[in-house]
């Protein structure tokens, strides 16, 4: 179930994801539709901690399977997992939807607009929604105050669950330097939210 960002913790695969990549890079549509069961609410939860809005995060979530498609012929698992790639493809299209999102609403602004995400959630669900968005931007705040490889390390391991093997592997670093700077990354974003408190 989406909308919750406890459902991307204690994923369990129960095979082996290289046969997956195999199939899809094939162009096997059953393997895309058993990629997008076992990995759609992973990924949602991945652009939502990306772009701060359960809806936004939606419409990325459905664009970065799109993408998956189109990029097939270059799946890879990393470790044994899909996800270090999927990941990678999901991140280029939040960036993209980010810059799109932050152009719509400087232009709503401008016009004095309501925008439209706002005005369709309902009672409590508002509520909660935009507590949760809120406390997502302070967070994205602090962690673009980190360095681009910082922060990519800190998003993969922290929050999206890949292991210190899978984001070294991914990034072509090795597994120390991966810790080195998640450790580091960590202090700072602490440091930073300690800043944003006071």
């Amino acid at each position: 179930m989406r909308g919750s960002e406890s459902q991307s913790f204690g994923l369990v695969v129960t095979e082996d994801d290289s046969g997956l990549a195999e199939r899809l890079r094939r162009g096997d549509h059953e393997a895309m539709a058993e990629l997008f069961g076992r990995y759609a609410d992973p990924v949602y939860n991945f652009c939502f901690r990306r772009v701060a809005s359960w809806n936004l995060a939606e419409d990325v979530m459905s664009q970065a399977f799109l993408e998956v498609w189109r990029v097939r012929e270059r799946a890879v698992a990393y470790d044994g997992s899909l996800m270090p790639w999927l990941y990678t493809v999901a991140e280029n299209v939040c960036r993209n939807a980010t810059r799109g999102a932050r152009r719509q609403n400087a232009l709503a602004g401008r016009l004095q607009l309501v925008r439209l995400e706002d005005a369709e959630d309902h009672a409590d669900g508002v509520v909660r929604r935009l507590d949760e968005e809120r406390r997502m931007a302070e967070l994205l705040a602090a962690v673009d105050r980190l360095s681009r490889k910082d922060r990519q390390i800190l998003m993969l391991i922290a929050w999206d669950g890949l292991s210190y093997l899978q984001v070294a592997q991914a990034l072509d670093i090795p597994v120390g330097t991966v810790r080195s700077r998640l450790s580091r990354a960590r202090k700072r974003v602490a440091a930073l939210m300690g800043e944003g408190e006071k």
